[in-house]
């Protein structure tokens, strides 16, 4: 199993100088944190000299000789000094703490993330900030999300203009909603193993593909990318050998819930199953299933506020290696169920949906295939050889 670091959600709080956002950061971090969230925190610092280590420390002693890059170990806690040429973007920044539930940031105004402002009447220097706002719903070009401020006229502009609006000791309510909006939702990853298989002979679930069950090799490729996984099925008698396997997280069998087989009821099938937001679905015969590609999806419909996110290439839509969000997918695709349809793709037009074209394929896996999917013992040997022979992706 490889480890994968999954990018980090991030949310801006800006103010002016005695504004109050630290004191309410360090509260909001806290209140998150008792809640269970892995919280990363960026603070933009405006003037260039500061410094984390003292005059005659070690570390301190190294920087002075010359080194650019120091590294400070202990048992519980690293730190990192480096000296810069030019001054990396929020975004950088950000992209170098991946694995947290939601970063949240201290600054940076005009960096591009959500922003939410703090107004606070008895700084003097809110007061100018507080005009502008009630002016023109921005404060020095940026036009946040929410507010939080102890004046009345100011919570009213926000709320006026779809904006939210909290008090200042409000910090359940700011928890709240950070966790509601922002947060990374936890991902289910449900693989489908239900099909009949006949072309194949004998259940693809089970069948021996370089020396171990199709199935088991699924679950090492795609488990690196769930909180949660889970296996469609109506033979959960015949996948004992699950129990075996150390996938980093929880596995679940899950029996189909319609006689009737098909796409559309093995997919609602997992929605219903499923015990997180969002909802990977990936068919047990994709043999480079890509747990890189599910993580880029998550992401994706997460920052885009999606439904769904499909990728689709010169075949059509491919529903079998896709993301999807289980409040919104679920009622639709039992709907339509309910008016006869079979299909994966017949809930679609139904549902917020996000498209994954061919190039922001290319640059999630590179080296592509992931949607090549075996159906007869020929196609699976061909796939084994050129495994053997040029390795595995």
């Amino acid at each position: 199993m490889f480890t994968l670091h999954k990018p980090s959600p991030a949310v801006s709080f800006v103010g002016r100088h005695n504004s109050g956002k630290t004191t309410l950061l360090v509260k909001v971090i806290a209140e998150l944190v008792s809640r269970g969230l892995n919280i990363g925190t960026v603070k933009h610092h405006g003037h260039c000299e500061f410094d984390i280590d003292y005059p005659g420390k070690d570390s301190f002693r190294h920087r002075e000789a010359g080194s650019c890059d120091t590294v400070i170990v202990s048992p519980i806690r690293m730190a990192r000094v480096t000296e810069l040429r030019e001054e990396p973007t929020c975004d950088q920044v950000v992209a170098s703490m991946p694995d947290h539930d939601l970063v949240i940031v201290e600054g940076y105004r005009q960096s591009g993330l959500p922003v939410i402002e703090v107004i606070r009447r008895a700084n003097e220097r809110d007061l100018a900030a507080a005009e502008e706002f009630l002016a023109v719903g921005s404060v020095r070009g940026a036009v946040p999300c929410a507010v939080v401020t102890d004046m009345d006229e100011v919570a009213a502009a926000a709320l006026a203009r779809g904006m939210r609006a909290f008090g200042l000791e409000d910090v359940a309510g700011i928890a709240d909603y950070l966790v509601e909006r922002f947060a990374r939702p936890a991902l289910t990853v449900a693989i489908q193993a239900g099909g009949e298989s006949r072309r194949m002979g004998q259940s693809k679930a089970t069948v021996g593909f370089s020396g171990r069950p199709l199935l088991e090799r699924i679950v090492s490729r795609v488990a690196p990318a769930a909180d949660e996984l889970i296996v469609t099925t109506n033979e959960p008698e015949r996948l004992g050998f699950l129990d075996d396997i150390d996938a980093g997280c929880p596995i679940r069998l899950v029996t189909d819930r319609y006689e009737e087989r098909g796409a559309l009821r093995g997919m609602a099938t997992a929605f219903e199953a499923a015990s997180n937001p969002l909802v990977a679905i990936v068919a047990c015969d994709m043999v480079f299933a890509s747990a890189p590609l599910i993580v880029e999806e998550a992401h994706i419909l997460h920052e885009g506020r999606y439904d769904a996110i499909v990728p689709a290439n010169k075949f059509g839509y491919e529903p079998f290696h896709a993301v999807y969000r289980k409040e919104a997918c679920l009622p639709a695709a039992q709907a339509a169920i309910d008016r006869g349809m079979v299909r994966a793709r017949d809930f679609f037009d139904d549902v917020k949906l996000g498209i994954l074209h061919r190039d922001e394929l290319r640059r999630a896996v590179p080296e592509g295939g992931c949607f090549i999917n075996v159906n007869t013992p020929d196609e699976l040997a061909r796939i084994e050889r050129s495994i053997e022979e040029d390795g595995d992706r």
